[in-house]
């Protein structure tokens, strides 16, 4: 006699083969919100650099914004000083 799968081994097959392609989705639904996630995370990054960098810029032009109002005052200064010399002779 011929030995035939019984109903039961057949619907147990197609339940795997559901379950395996439900964990398929799964993990690529996993894989997809870990990269998601991945890229905000390397916006958030860049964005702290760009801010960074660009506070950084401010507080140099400051500093050199600084620098030269001093340097003027100073040049000021010896020409009054100059002229106050000049005139006096």
């Amino acid at each position: 006699m011929a030995y035939t799968p019984s109903k039961d081994y057949k619907r147990r097959e197609r339940e795997q083969r559901k379950l395996e392609k439900r964990m398929a989705r799964e993990a690529a639904k996993a894989e997809k919100l870990a990269a998601q996630h991945a890229a905000e995370d390397a916006a958030a990054e860049a964005a702290a650099e760009e801010a960074k960098k660009k506070q950084e810029a401010e507080l140099k032009a400051r500093e050199e914004a600084e620098f030269e109002a001093e340097l003027a005052a100073e040049l000021e200064a010896e020409r009054k000083a100059k002229e106050a010399g000049e005139s006096k002779e």
